[in-house]
């Protein structure tokens, strides 16, 4: 399958490839191969989707854990080998290398995003400040804690997701290092077929701390300002729900 886009920005399937490859470096969930890459093209083995089961579910979630698992040089660092752009859909995605999680998430996952909701009128001057308390709670630290960062595929919602014979296929990721719980907290924003095996089987795998679904909305910032600045007002609505309950967390 080929992808093409005359207009697409400097590195963007260059990106894309890297990506897809850094994930499949880790030995866990298959992530779809790359034929070939140009600066206009990306030419990608063809999946051919079946339907989804609750087994292939729960392969998923254990090999998803083995993914995060492989591990990022810093949090925001970008995948290995590549010093590139980063992009989440078509939009610019910085990159960083920071030793905490918080701070760099806020700043580079938040913070940029919600700066184009609030200039395309997607989230109130009232909302923004609110995301942005939100923002400065998660970059004090409140929700740091221990673990290494991981090797996410950072987009991952349902459409990323397909449903093989083989099992799970993932294409199209932003990929970086991150925290774990982001990776499923999209996953729950967006839904997945069979959810609830698939964290099942994660959290078996890889036990999650204590509070993760509590801290499920801290999560959700990224994607929903993502989405606020590009698709409408419903998600400022959401992500200023989300910031909400993650003051009330803090």
């Amino acid at each position: 399958m080929v992808k093409r886009s005359a207009d697409a920005p400097e590195g963007f399937f260059e990106a894309e490839a890297a990506g897809l490859a850094w994930l499949a470096a880790a030995g866990g969930v298959r992530t779809a191969r790359v034929h070939g890459v140009g600066t206009a093209w990306i030419e990608l083995e063809r999946i051919d989707e079946t339907g989804p089961a609750p087994a292939a579910a729960s392969a998923f979630g254990v090999a998803l854990a083995r993914t995060h698992a492989a591990g990022a040089s810093a949090f925001g660092a970008p995948p290995d080998g590549w010093s590139g752009p980063l992009f989440i859909g078509r939009r610019p995605m910085p990159s960083a290398a920071e030793p905490t999680w918080g701070a760099f998430y806020a700043r580079d996952r938040v913070l940029p995003f919600l700066a184009i909701a609030e200039q395309v009128g997607d989230v109130t001057p009232v909302e923004a400040e609110l995301v942005r308390r939100a923002a400065a709670a998660v970059a004090s630290g409140a929700f740091d804690d221990d673990e290494s960062p991981a090797r996410i595929h950072g987009d991952l919602w349902n459409g990323n997701v397909l449903w093989s014979a083989d099992g799970v296929v993932l294409i199209d990721p932003a990929a970086h290092g991150g925290h774990r719980e982001t990776d499923l907290a999209m996953l729950q924003l967006f839904g997945c077929p069979f959810l609830e095996d698939v964290l099942e089987a994660y959290d078996r795998a890889a036990p999650l701390r204590s509070g993760w679904r509590e801290r499920v909305p801290v999560h959700q910032l990224h994607p929903l300002a993502v989405h606020a600045a590009g698709h409408g007002r419903g998600y400022g609505v959401a992500l200023a729900d989300a910031a909400e309950a993650v003051l009330a967390l803090a």
